[in-house]
């Protein structure tokens, strides 16, 4: 009896002992080495880069973790208690511990050397995810607990839930619960169902066991446990448990939601900011606010595709994706797995059922069938040949398509056509020539098919889309809109060209001596030659710089004039701003200011800004500006930046880092560079294109303020439109990434000009017509529309023409009069018509 005292003295003194020693060590070895936790209440989660359009709407995200911190207070009820239902129903009352589920943990380990249960508090897990590393051992769950006790002794209980809601990992690179509401379901945390908030709650446990996406059985039955226990606890009332029990699995992949499709805006953000911030950028939350515009975006993803897939159908059709024995389909053929479900562009990939002679029938991923009529919807699909030449007509749908065949289906309005995915690739572009702000931008189809970015990245040949500038230059140094110019064939032996050079105009005709409105109204490439012949290489190629043009993009030989020089779209939309801003160059950019995750201005752009007479005090206005430092002024740092950002070298080469700069100053004065008169003139003729010419049938959108050229290339492998009205000016193009020939008849005027008209329909809606204020320095002269000179009583072939004041056409001495009666070339009829004003002949002329 006395050995039995004495060994469980010993055994009680040794556990004594032991317990001191162990209190010893957690108290002087292992406390002090803890992390401080009062820096939790600073913590900076992972928030990935946003990239959002001009009034806040988002565009893009960038980043491995998709998170979105929420306040406690923000967060709703339902949530909290479905998270305290299945992972910690004592939070409130412990004190970061608790004790009975740990006592629970190790007895079930000691007696069946196995272990279900965790025992982690709320805080634990909030210790753990913050300081601590995943692997499983005792000393990290040792320190785990102790680091739990000093977080509830430094921190609130709704700061320490708000961490762990805000921190949690819930799968499919969610963290936090607002990203999990966002991600399974699309929505707010207060949109989601008592059910579905119980689905995410379940989640920390094992996320990819409970996924309701890919293990909807599993997480139903983890959902229903978490119900139950919101039920016992109180959380919720019997109906309210009933009711959300009863709710089926309703969990979709959700993507952020992004407003418009801007994506190859967005990386040109992203390539952006990551050579100044690196890898940072993808945590940091920054947010970057652009300057996009949602509706015009939308309008021009949707003009660009309309236009290539009506190039695609003009030309004939490449074939059926693939095929499936529509027979061994049990329920649908993307359900079981037969066909995969894709998306490309606007186009839904679908699979026939069945086959009529007017209509076909066809299967679509959201398991929906619909009808594609023969007419319009499939008629057009004639065998592609080449560029020129189809197979014969189709006299019915059974003709193309047949049970099984899977296709791309395109829906216009309501109706439902066959389609393809274009080879043919284009890029629009839209600036405000006030300050260069790029509203829309789309470089291709369809960015995840293709990434290169060809409003920015694709150096083409702009043909007569180019021969504004040389004509800018022609009234520069003298010329006249009524100048004679003979339209005849020119054969040119010249060494730069390689070879003999027989250019000829587009019909393959010639008409004689033309005047430069007409010449440019009509594109004639043998006056432009001409001209640019005229007025000398050297003269021309340092005019055109005013435009922003770099001098190493311009070939040095009469082609210039006909656009052989190579120039991505936004290039082009640069040079007509000047046009539409009335002779002032700006500079495109594309981001308006960065701030941090924390709200903190980083950076704010600082654009060049027409102005006109509303300047700062202090401030020069443009038209202050001298023009002769224009004329050799190299494209500024932003357009610069723009190039760069998406990925093109700069004038020296290599890639530099854009110069971040927080605050701007006084708005930037935009050069003049090029004379107020002579840009007044070139709207005048730029806006009879559209009225008469090459681009007639932009008169389709109702307006007299439109203006802009056409641009075809030789063998027709680029099509281009720009042209501008009311503060808009936009750049079209058109062509295969390999230059092929897009086909006889494919012009600019056809393959190109219908893709800005449908963008211009919507950017000028409710946009009132513009009037421009004819400069002091510029006369209304009737002219003999056959010889250019002043008109007379016996001119019966006359029109109103523009004249920079002192280059007009005087009449022949015995012409002028001293009476009062006033000049002759205004006393006359005109194709025997009543005279008409000054002012009615200037709006004539616009």
């Amino acid at each position: 009896m006395k050995l039995l005292v004495k060994i469980t003295t010993a055994l009680v003194a040794a556990g004594l002992l032991l317990s001191l020693v162990a209190a010893g060590y957690v108290y002087f070895v292992l406390v002090p080495q803890l992390p401080a936790v009062d820096r939790l209440e600073d913590t900076e989660y992972q928030v990935p880069l946003r990239v959002y359009d001009r009034e806040g709407l988002l565009l893009a995200e960038y980043g491995e973790h998709r998170r979105i911190p929420v306040k406690y207070e923000a967060i709703p009820k339902k949530i909290e208690q479905a998270f305290l239902a299945a992972e910690d129903d004592q939070f409130w009352t412990h004190y970061g511990v608790d004790p009975l589920a740990l006592m629970a943990a190790v007895y079930e380990l000691v007696t069946t050397g196995t272990k279900t249960r965790g025992g982690s508090t709320i805080t634990m897990q909030v210790a753990r995810n913050f300081f601590l590393s995943s692997e499983k051992t005792y000393s990290r769950k040792l320190n785990e607990i102790l680091l739990a006790l000093k977080i509830e002794k430094e921190l609130d209980k709704k700061t320490i839930l708000e961490l762990y809601l805000n921190k949690i990992y819930l799968g499919n690179r969610a963290y936090g619960v607002v990203a999990a509401a966002q991600v399974y379901y699309g929505k707010t945390l207060d949109e989601l169902s008592i059910a579905q908030a119980a689905m995410i709650a379940g989640l920390p446990k094992a996320p990819s066991r409970y996924n309701p996406i890919i293990n909807p059985e599993r997480a139903l039955i983890r959902r229903d446990h978490i119900l139950r226990r919101m039920r016992q606890l109180g959380y919720i009332d019997e109906e309210q448990y009933q009711q959300a029990k009863a709710e089926p699995v309703s969990a979709e992949l959700h993507g952020s939601k992004v407003s418009a499709d801007a994506r190859y805006v967005t990386e040109m953000v992203r390539k952006k900011l990551y050579e100044q911030y690196g890898d940072e950028i993808y945590s940091s939350g920054m947010k970057v606010y652009t300057t996009i515009d949602n509706g015009l975006q939308v309008a021009a993803n949707q003009a660009l595709r309309k236009a290539l897939l009506d190039y695609d159908r003009r030309h004939g059709y490449r074939g059926r994706i693939g095929r499936i024995d529509w027979e061994k389909v049990d329920v649908d053929p993307f359900e079981d797995g037969l066909v995969e479900a894709e998306r490309v562009g606007n186009l839904v990939k679908g699979v026939v059922k069945s086959v009529d002679q007017d209509k076909a029938v066809v299967v679509l991923p959201d398991f929906r069938s619909v009808e594609v009529p023969f007419e319009k919807g499939i008629d057009w699909a004639r065998d592609y040949i080449s560029e020129n030449r189809r197979g014969p007509e189709l006299k019915s749908a059974a003709e193309r398509l047949q049970p099984g065949d899977v296709i791309w289906l395109e829906q216009r309005d309501d109706l439902w056509l066959l389609a393809q995915v274009p080879d043919v690739e284009g890029a629009i572009v839209s600036l405000d020539p006030e300050n260069g702000a790029i509203r829309a931008l789309v470089g291709g189809f369809d960015y995840f098919r293709n990434k290169f970015n060809r409003a920015t990245q694709a150096k083409r040949q702009p043909g007569s889309n180019f021969k504004p500038f040389i004509y800018s230059a022609a009234l520069e140094k003298g010329y006249t809109a009524a100048t004679l110019i003979n339209d005849a064939p020119v054969v040119f032996d010249d060494d730069s060209l390689e070879a003999t050079w027989r250019p000829e105009n587009y019909s393959g005709r010639v008409y004689g001596p033309t005047r430069l409105r007409e010449a440019l109204v009509k594109s004639r490439n043998l006056v432009s030659i001409r001209i640019l012949q005229s007025i000398g290489l050297r003269y021309a190629v340092n005019y055109v710089q005013r435009f922003g043009f770099r001098r190493d993009e311009m070939p040095y030989d009469l082609s210039l004039a006909l656009g052989s020089g190579a120039f991505a779209p936004l290039e082009i939309v640069r040079g007509y701003s000047v046009f539409a801003s009335g002779g002032y160059r700006t500079d495109p950019y594309f981001i308006e200011r960065i701030e941090s995750n924390d709200g903190e201005l980083l950076y704010r752009a600082d654009p060049l800004v027409v102005c006109r007479k509303d300047c700062q005090p202090g401030e020069p206005s443009a038209s202050e500006v001298e023009q002769a430092s224009a004329e050799k002024a190299e494209p500024a740092a932003e357009a610069e930046e723009v190039a760069k950002a998406d990925g093109s070298k700069s004038a020296a080469g290599e890639r530099e880092k854009p110069a971040i700069v927080a605050e701007a100053g006084p708005p930037r004065p935009a050069p003049r560079v090029i004379s107020e008169e002579n840009a007044y003139i070139m709207r005048s003729m730029l806006r009879e294109v559209v009225r008469r010419g090459t681009a007639v049938r932009a008169k389709v959108l109702g307006r007299p303020d439109l203006a802009g050229k056409t641009g075809t290339t030789n063998d027709q492998k680029d099509a281009w439109f720009s042209g501008f009205a009311d503060g808009v000016v936009t750049t079209a193009w058109v062509g295969f990434d390999d230059q092929k020939p897009l086909g006889s008849r494919e012009t600019g005027g056809r393959a190109a000009l219908p893709m800005w008209i449908d963008f211009m329909r919507v950017a000028l809606k409710d946009a009132p017509v513009t009037t421009d204020q004819q400069p002091d320095g510029v006369v209304s002269v009737r002219i003999d529309a056959d010889t250019g000179e002043r008109a007379t009583a016996r001119t019966v072939n006359s029109r109103f023409e523009l004249f920079v004041q002192g280059t007009e056409p005087q009449l022949p001495d015995e012409m002028v009069t001293d009476s009062e009666g006033g000049e002759p070339g205004f006393a006359e009829t005109r194709g025997g018509e009543p005279a008409v004003s000054e002012e009615e002949a200037v709006e004539e002329l616009f």
